[in-house]
Order: structure tokens, then C-alpha cells, then sequence
């Protein structure tokens, strides 16, 4: 085991239980804007969810100040130090396969094989995001399946588990390329590539290390503020009539998000709507 896992393992967390009145769709909101805080992971439970964060790196008035600024919800919550425990393995116990359109199952390898889904993912469900469970990545691996990668560089900015990626090769692409600002996210992306038999260049950063190299598809799922910044970046490596996902976003972000990207050249082609999430397609012209 890595010194990086044996880090992770040894860490002491400090746990957030939420209540949200009401849950819907105000849970997955309060979890979307918490997590630009340094937490690692997030269980929904029939009131609303827990959190956890390295006790080192909580910081219990920024959480206040996000949960202030949601008015149309009661939000309490109880915070409390947890014994060291593998957190990896409480995570994989609550790991459930995810089956999109009866076209794709994503699934972790203890979990039986299914031979009625043309496309299977499977990886080790380690506390990166993109797992397939939120309306988010579900959206964005539906829009993969809709449509053709056939000989595509693609890239898979905020990759997470990389399944966009994977499924993207699966399907057929040239290149993968896949970014995270996640350590863990980069190393569960390779790890989960070899389980599929496909190759991603899996790196650790964010849109900086975009450089010349232009690109088919863009998936970004990410969330409003980051993917307003880099929607012009996103251009630039963007080949003609290229096609640009974006989600992590709210039915309420699609006005702002449709702006900069009708500044930057990319004109817009259809919206996905799940409990209030969106994800959205534009192509460049």
C-alpha cells in the first residue's frame, strides 16, 4: 500500500451529520456547494447526509457561511470527531451498482458480473466523486451513450473515477485524457482504467495544464464557478464542430453557463434535467 494510502487510513476525521427540511432537492444542493470545502465524503441517509472531513482541515465557520446562504431550507447539523477507521472499506459497503438506460451498468468488482447491459464499467469505488450515483454523472453518461466517440481524442476534465473516460473509450475514442485536482481521484482513475482494459492519461491539476493539444470531446463536470472560468480554455482546445459537455450544474446556473459559452463560440445544443440538476451539450463553430 502506497504512503499516500497509509496517510489516508491514519487520518482523524470529523463528521457532519445533517438534517435538511425539506430534503429535496436540498440535499444533494447543500452537498454540491460544501463539497468546494476539503470534505472526502458524503452518505445521503433518510434525513439528509453525513460528511466527513480531515480533522486538520475542518473548518466549521466556512460551513456555516455556505449553509447561511441557503434560505429555503432548515439546516441543522451535529459535528463530532470519529475514532481512525479504513474509510475506503466503509465506503465500498454502501456501494450499490448503477444502471443507466438498461445500456450501461456500472459496477464494483465484488459485485456479480451482468451480461444484459452492453456497456460495463468497473471500478474500485474508492471517495472520489463521479460514481455514477448523482443526477450529475448519470446525465453525463447518458449523453456518452447517445452519441458517437468513434475515433475521438476526448478529455475528462474533473475526472473523478473517470468513468466518463472510460466509458468515452469504451465506445470507441483514440485518446483519453483525464484531469483532476484530487490526488486520490488520479490514482483511483488509473487504477479503474487497467480493471477495464482501456488507457487514460490520468493527470493531477486543473485547466492550467491544458496546452496546445486540441480535442473532439470535452466532458466537465465540475461545478458553475470553475466551469465559468474555464469555458474559454475549453474553447480554445476544442476542435471544430467539436462536442463540449458540461454538468455539476443547477437548473437556475443554465442562463450564466449559456452566456460565456455563446461568448466563446459554442452554440448550444440540448439540456438534461434531473432533480433539478442539469447537463448540457454545445458544439463549437
Amino acid at each position: 500500500m502506497s504512503s499516500f494510502l497509509d496517510h489516508f487510513f491514519m487520518t482523524n476525521y470529523n463528521e457532519y451529520t445533517f438534517t435538511i427540511l425539506p430534503k429535496n432537492p436540498w440535499t444533494e444542493i447543500t452537498i454540491a456547494m460544501i463539497a468546494e470545502l476539503p470534505f472526502e465524503s458524503f452518505v445521503e441517509n433518510e434525513f439528509g447526509f453525513q460528511a466527513y472531513i480531515p480533522k486538520e482541515l475542518d473548518d466549521e465557520q466556512a460551513v456555516n457561511a455556505i449553509i447561511e446562504t441557503i434560505s429555503d431550507a432548515k439546516i441543522q447539523y451535529i459535528r463530532q470527531e470519529i475514532e481512525q477507521q479504513n474509510w475506503n472499506a466503509e465506503w465500498e459497503k454502501n456501494f450499490e451498482p448503477i444502471q443507466v438506460n438498461d445500456q450501461c451498468i456500472i459496477r464494483a468488482d465484488f459485485h456479480p458480473t451482468e451480461e444484459n447491459y452492453p456497456y460495463e464499467i468497473i471500478i474500485t469505488p474508492k471517495m472520489s466523486f463521479g460514481t455514477g450515483h448523482h443526477e450529475t454523472t448519470h446525465m453525463m453518461v447518458e449523453y456518452i451513450l447517445e452519441n458517437n466517440f468513434l475515433g475521438k481524442d476526448i478529455l475528462d476534465m474533473g475526472c473523478g473515477t473517470s468513468i466518463l473516460a472510460i466509458l468515452a473509450m469504451k465506445k470507441g475514442a483514440n485518446f483519453a485524457e483525464a484531469i483532476d485536482i484530487d490526488e486520490w481521484a488520479v490514482e483511483n482513475s488509473l487504477e479503474n482504467a487497467k480493471k477495464n482494459t482501456v488507457s487514460i492519461d490520468a493527470k493531477l491539476g486543473d485547466s492550467s495544464l491544458l496546452g496546445r493539444k486540441q480535442f473532439d470531446a470535452i466532458f466537465a463536470n465540475i461545478n458553475k464557478n470553475i466551469l465559468l472560468k474555464d469555458i474559454p480554455k475549453y474553447s480554445e482546445v476544442l476542435a471544430r464542430d467539436g462536442d463540449l459537455y458540461l454538468s455539476g450544474l443547477l437548473d437556475i446556473d443554465f442562463d450564466d453557463i449559456l452566456a460565456t459559452c455563446t461568448e466563446n463560440g459554442l452554440k448550444f445544443v440540448t439540456k438534461k434535467e434531473r432533480n433539478n440538476w442539469i447537463a448540457l451539450h454545445f458544439i463549437k463553430k
